[in-house]
């Protein structure tokens, strides 16, 4: 029983020092809100192993986040540990934090919608709200922002340029 209580500790520990890693192409976010960072266990040679699942196949940022994992868990104090990608199943942004929809928001990038909808996948979700003024009145600039999921827009109201996150 102990050596159970002990090895879930090490696993609570182990996430709660990943869930610090930020998202280096959005640093405002960590991994845990924007639901990359899927678990954690202690594997049977005592090694910790975390999860971590990209946004969409290829993302770049996965090396860089893989890396500071690594370092996040050596200053922590852990010796022995993998950091796991793991594909399946698919990274979606239904997996983001309410917090970390705010923080896009504050950050001046429109979240996603909270539920990934059949229409949203296929480009017709409706226009995002403004980040920075609040208008609805939104225009598709590109299908493409700074990076591959987020799309460019522009605000009718305030005509201020914004990325919103792709719903995936």
């Amino acid at each position: 029983m102990v050596a159970t209580l002990e090895r879930e500790r090490l696993r609570r520990h182990a996430l709660d020092v990943a869930a610090t890693v930020v998202d280096p192409e959005i640093p405002v976010l960590t991994i845990a809100d924007l639901g990359v960072l899927r678990d954690a266990r202690v594997a049977e040679d005592g090694a910790i192993e975390v999860d971590i699942t990209p946004t969409y196949s290829g993302c770049p940022a996965m090396r860089m986040i893989a890396l500071q994992v690594e370092m996040a868990l050596r200053g922590a104090g852990f010796s022995a540990f993998r950091v796991n990608e793991v594909l399946a199943p698919a990274w979606t942004t239904d997996w983001m934090s309410e917090a970390g929809r705010a923080k896009l928001r504050d950050y001046g990038i429109a979240p996603p919608p909270p539920r990934a909808t059949r229409r949203a996948l296929f480009g017709e979700e409706a226009a995002p709200a403004c980040p920075r003024c609040g208008a609805a009145a939104t225009e598709k600039l590109s299908e493409f922002g700074s990076t591959a999921c987020k799309s460019l827009w522009r605000c009718t109201a305030c005509r201020e340029p914004f990325d919103a996150f792709k719903c995936l």
